[in-house]
């Protein structure tokens, strides 16, 4: 007969491996989608990997130039990359930025834009890219997609004169492919 003593390591065991699980389902790439024409970066590249984002997209309020009403103005991502097993690879922020856990970074531009396909989801991007930062892992990469976004967009209300100044975080996740030279 098994003691309830005796239960308590396998017990243990079982619920670790089913976080774990779970947490490599949450940090993994969605499956592949259809891109839009406009966000293909071009023969002269191949993919070298997808990775996920989950994190924050930052939000001010601000009365933008020639504008009579306060509006949520971006500022920044900040999120964090995972693999396609779920382990962290590195983070995104203001830039924008992609950093690897080897200390190489890329920073990049848009060159192109698409209407998400989910509501309420922010846009699928087209970024050229360049190195500015330690040789490795990122260093080689010339373009990022980000597509499959949920959330991040700016709040429809609570920005006013009152607020002027104010940021917002909104939650987000997506997809970021990085291309490298063919």
């Amino acid at each position: 007969m098994q003691t309830r003593n005796s239960l308590r390591p396998l017990t243990a065991l079982l619920a670790g491996a089913c976080l774990a699980a779970l947490a490599a389902c949450a940090g993994a790439p969605t499956p592949d989608v259809i891109v839009p024409a406009a966000l293909e970066p071009g023969r002269s590249v191949r993919a070298l990997t997808t990775v996920s984002a989950t994190g924050v997209q930052i939000y001010e309020c601000r009365s933008p130039s020639g504008s009579t009403a306060p509006a949520w103005v971006f500022v920044a991502p900040e999120a964090q990359l995972f693999d396609e097993r779920g382990r962290s690879m590195g983070s995104h922020g203001a830039g924008p930025y992609w950093m690897g856990l080897d200390g190489s970074r890329v920073v990049g531009s848009v060159r192109a834009r698409a209407d998400a396909p989910a509501r309420g989801a922010i846009p699928w991007l087209l970024i050229s890219t360049h190195s500015a930062g330690a040789p490795g892992v990122l260093s080689a990469v010339s373009f990022i997609q980000r597509v499959n976004t949920e959330g991040g967009i700016a709040p429809a209300e609570g920005c006013n004169a009152a607020s002027i100044g104010r940021q917002t975080r909104v939650g987000y996740r997506a997809d970021y492919r990085f291309f490298v030279p063919a």
